[in-house]
């Protein structure tokens, strides 16, 4: 998955839209806006501290009928 996919799976997966997101981690509006768009990438330890925070503090929504279990 490339970055800009990423950002955008975890965006989604708070359940904030990008303004929200953005005021929520103080990420400049344009520099999402741009990471989403493909114009710029986000470095690869942004996503992962982005990723690691938002497990951490529990901000994804929980999907029904998804389970965590391993198959």
């Amino acid at each position: 998955m490339n970055t800009q996919d990423k950002i955008i799976e975890l965006r989604e997966a708070t359940g904030m839209n990008r303004k929200v997101f953005c005021e929520y981690f103080k990420i400049p509006y344009r520099t999402v806006t741009d990471w989403e768009l493909g114009n710029r990438h986000c470095p690869e330890y942004v996503l992962r501290l982005l990723e690691y925070y938002i497990q951490m503090n529990d901000l994804a929504k929980k999907e029904e009928g998804v389970t965590n279990a391993k198959e």
